[in-house]
């Protein structure tokens, strides 16, 4: 089972602590070990075993079955070349945090509004299934035609009713069958991705979320000393977005081939898919100053911030929405029950 990230960020900041401290590698690792969590605590004594048996850390982490991330395994394998660790892990701790720490506040600012609509969904569901059979009796007895839309919420409501059964196994048999073909097929899974961004609102959030991770990663890869096309091939490897992906080994192959960072970008990305103009620009700049590492971890840095603003102007934009929203729908179906009897005295 693969250690989530914030269990690798709790290991990382106990190893740099520990080693901080002037413990030999295998000695904090098996001081670790007595305190870790059950849940990792298997794959941190095969670590002690590994490196018992002479093997380097990066190896031994290599060999935990993807427990360990990509970027994780190879910023300390870099840093087992230059002899300091430290420098390594202490990246590793701002990479870790800094992801965790947006992945927190785009479900922050999410959680509300899915948790609106799924109650919405709830009480419209319940209203369906017990409130309108009730109103159906109750017009059962009117000596009149009832009003188009009372009798298409009946019809609706009645369909649900008796169907609730195979309607929930045909959409839980759905999702079950797309969950199993998204994750054997990365064909689907370019093209969910490549739909992320076409969302509106919500598309421009989640390039900015990807493009900052791609900043980051790429920007402390390079300022632990690994070179620009191993770099970039680590980032690709270790991407949360195929476009992403796909775009780092685009880079990568026209760096093999002699363009500079700048062509490369713009030739891998010609239709701005990810890079925006400015991102594109600064990269360029960086790229021929020598200014890239740092260039990269401000740029990840703004629009972190960018982000952050974007996602906390939606969240308070999006409250008022959906509470009319809401109001709307709810408001509609009683509306729609009680026409009848506003109509009263022209049905009796």
């Amino acid at each position: 089972m693969a250690i989530n990230k914030s269990d690798q960020l709790a290991f990382a900041q106990q190893l740099l602590s520990l080693l901080g401290a002037g413990l030999p590698l295998l000695n904090a690792m098996e001081l670790i070990h007595t305190t870790a969590p059950k849940h990792w605590q298997n794959g941190i004594g095969n670590l002690c075993t590994q490196l018992k048996r002479g093997e380097s850390l990066s190896q031994s982490l290599l060999s935990q079955k993807n427990q360990f991330s990509i970027e994780f395994i190879n910023l300390i394998r870099v840093s087992e070349r230059t002899g300091n660790i430290e420098l390594a892990l202490q990246t590793i701790c701002q990479q870790l945090e800094s992801q965790i720490e947006l992945r927190h506040k785009i479900q922050q600012s999410l959680s509300y509004p899915l948790i609106t609509l799924a109650s919405s969904f709830l009480l419209i569901l319940v209203m369906m299934i017990w409130v309108v059979p009730v109103f159906k009796d109750v017009f059962t007895h009117f000596q009149a035609e009832l009003p188009a839309p009372t009798k298409v919420l009946i019809q609706i409501s009645t369909l649900v009713q008796h169907y609730f059964l195979e309607i929930t196994i045909l959409l839980f048999f759905t999702s079950t069958v797309f969950a199993i073909s998204w994750l054997r097929s990365s064909r689907l899974q370019k093209k969910c991705d490549a739909l992320c961004f076409s969302i509106p609102i919500l598309g421009r959030l989640f390039r900015l979320a990807t493009l900052t991770y791609w900043c980051r990663t790429l920007g402390h890869l390079l300022e632990s000393g690994l070179p620009l096309p191993d770099a970039l091939r680590v980032t690709a490897q270790s991407s949360n977005h195929w476009l992403s992906h796909d775009l780092s080994a685009e880079v990568f192959k026209h760096l093999t081939r002699g363009w500079p960072l700048g062509d490369a970008l713009i030739r891998a990305d010609p239709k701005h898919q990810l890079f925006d103009l400015e991102t594109l620009q600064l990269l360029r700049i960086a790229s021929e100053s020598g200014s890239l590492p740092q260039m990269l971890c401000k740029r990840a840095n703004t629009l972190g911030t960018q982000l952050s603003n974007k996602l906390n102007t939606l969240s308070q934009s999006l409250e008022p929405l959906l509470i009319i929203f809401v109001g709307i729908v709810i408001g509609s179906l009683v509306i729609i029950l009680y026409l009848p009897i506003f109509n009263l005295g022209q049905i009796v």
